[in-house]
């Protein structure tokens, strides 16, 4: 894992260099098996700790008499906010807690105030599991990425749209763009009747933001919701797109795709310190999660630094030069095999 791999170069190719005897397709799915087994005690340590220390994060950002100590209880909130929606994100996958009514309600009642509807998050969510490392116009639960060649065919229009659903302006206000609108606001209005919960959790957000404003004013909603929002979809929305769009990424022919090589050719693992892995709830080791979403987050490192063949995945981070690499990764190039930016592709034009 200590240095990322050559753009050009596909992930088993990578591995057969090195190895010899490695597991692919079913067998690679198969030695995952035994790390897709939650102990429900230990799911409910890390979904009651969670839950419970953004709670106590978000009261006392809206309590604490001074502003300063509002703001650093704010920022703990977001990031504790990211935490709380990975555990709720392994739940819809039935990784943890899936027979618990009590998990039930807690994930539903997180799901009205929090702006992800388990049945518009859901199904856009499993419709990603099942087209990663594809070619896509559409946005449909990801990020869209399509060809240097659909590229050069597109519409001034539809080059302005692709654009904008990539840009970092979108990623940066999640909370508006991706959150409030993409996953409730469009699903109801698309489908009100399928998507009734989309408009649920717009009422009940608003519904909390009112009762704040009425009761503590704009300075509570500011450090309780609009700021940990902020922060917490950003984050969150980065680390989605970082997952499915970088430098070494490769895109799949539909004839060749199989949920083994999306996972280990078109998703990356995030190397971040131990806060930080603690605070995203081991998301960053996604290439693991997109081989088996049925391994509970907290179980990703053990699966990981138990077989070889999950030891070599294509690496970001959050550092400055890798987030502007991501961005820059924009078209895919079937002629070169890799991500290209804007600049490249009208180069090749």
């Amino acid at each position: 894992m200590g240095r990322k791999p050559e753009v050009n170069v596909p992930f088993d190719k990578r591995l057969s260099e090195h190895n010899v005897g490695i597991r692919l397709g079913r067998k690679l799915l198969k030695a995952t098996e035994p790390f897709a087994v939650e102990s429900v005690a230990r799911s409910w340590w890390h979904v009651g700790s969670t839950f419970s220390l953004m709670l106590a994060a978000l009261v006392g950002a809206g309590l604490a008499p001074w502003w300063p100590v509002q703001l650093v209880l704010s920022i703990l909130a977001a990031l504790l906010m990211v935490r709380a929606f990975i555990t709720y994100h392994d739940y819809m996958h039935r990784a943890i807690l899936s027979h618990s009514r009590l998990a039930w309600w807690l994930f539903h009642i997180y799901a009205a105030f929090a702006l992800t509807p388990p049945r518009s998050w859901g199904k856009s969510h499993n419709y990603h599991h099942g087209h990663v490392g594809t070619i896509s116009a559409a946005s449909v639960g990801a990020f869209p990425v399509i060809t240097t060649q659909m590229w050069q065919a597109a519409s001034p229009w539809q080059r302005f749209v692709y654009r904008f659903q990539r840009h970092p302006l979108v990623v940066l206000f999640g909370y508006i763009t991706i959150f409030a609108y993409s996953i409730c606001l469009e699903s109801l209005v698309r489908d009100p009747i399928r998507h009734w919960d989309s408009g649920l959790a717009l009422l009940g957000h608003a519904a909390l933001i009112a009762v704040l404003w009425v009761f503590g004013g704009f300075e509570t909603v500011l450090f309780v919701v609009f700021l940990p929002m902020l922060i917490a979809s950003a984050l969150g929305s980065y680390l989605f797109f970082a997952q499915h769009s970088f430098e070494s990424m490769h895109l799949i022919a539909p004839k060749d795709w199989t949920f083994t090589r999306a996972a280990l050719e078109s998703s990356s693992y995030m190397r971040l310190n131990r806060p930080m892995r603690w605070f995203t709830g081991n998301i960053g080791y996604h290439h693991i999660h997109h081989l088996n979403v049925r391994i509970p987050f907290y179980r990703l490192p053990e699966a990981m630094a138990a077989i070889p063949e999950l030891q070599s995945p294509s690496i970001t981070t959050l550092r400055l030069r890798d987030i502007i690499s991501c961005f820059k990764s924009s078209l895919w190039d079937t002629d070169k095999q890799r991500m290209v930016s804007y600049r490249e592709a009208a180069a090749l034009a």
